[in-house]
């Protein structure tokens, strides 16, 4: 079963004090023109989980607050111009810069067979094909090519890439992922 990166690539995100788990899906890192319209640097381009009508939470340093999504448009490399509900001009598009864009994970679309999203495989253990336990998942991060896995457990850290050639078994009942790691990646 061939798996493919997730619609969302973080693979969590802070809970805050909210009881309900968010997923953040991009970065506000300017504002664009002079109608309110937010340039985001999306997660996971072209940011599937930001479309209209998506009523999403704002998270800055003062805490989080909804918004809803009215236009989402890609704009280049990794970069999505957003329309927010109450963001009318180009100084409260400012205001907003440096916050995160979060989706309740009760609101994502069902992942697809074969897919996953990064938030649910946070803390699962990793072993290899061969029943080696290396640890468990403690972040994703993008290299360009492909998503890594940070693998924590004892003494030491893996970086797994995920890759179909790598990646053989995820089952989400069991909390479980299994590798077939290439020559050298554990060494």
């Amino acid at each position: 079963m061939p798996l493919r990166p997730a619609p969302t690539a973080r693979s969590f995100s802070r809970s805050s004090k909210r009881s309900d788990p968010a997923v953040a899906v991009g970065e506000i890192v300017g504002a664009h023109a002079l109608k309110g319209l937010l340039r985001v640097r999306a997660y996971q381009p072209p940011a599937p989980s930001l479309h209209p009508g998506r009523v999403v939470l704002v998270e800055g340093t003062d805490g989080r607050h909804e918004a809803t999504v009215r236009s989402a448009v890609p704009h280049g490399r990794g970069i999505v111009l957003v329309a927010l509900d109450g963001v009318a001009d180009r100084d409260a598009a400012e205001a907003l810069v440096g916050t995160r864009l979060l989706v309740r994970a009760a609101d994502l679309e069902p992942a697809a067979d074969g897919e996953f999203y990064y938030h649910e495989v946070a803390g699962f253990t990793v072993e290899t094909a061969a029943g080696e336990p290396l640890g468990t998942i403690a972040e994703t991060f993008p290299t360009g090519l492909n998503d890594v896995w940070v693998v924590r457990g004892g003494p030491r850290e893996y970086l797994i890439p995920v890759i179909a050639e790598v990646v053989r078994t995820l089952d989400r009942d069991a909390g479980r992922i299994v590798i077939d790691p290439m020559p050298g990646l554990l060494d």
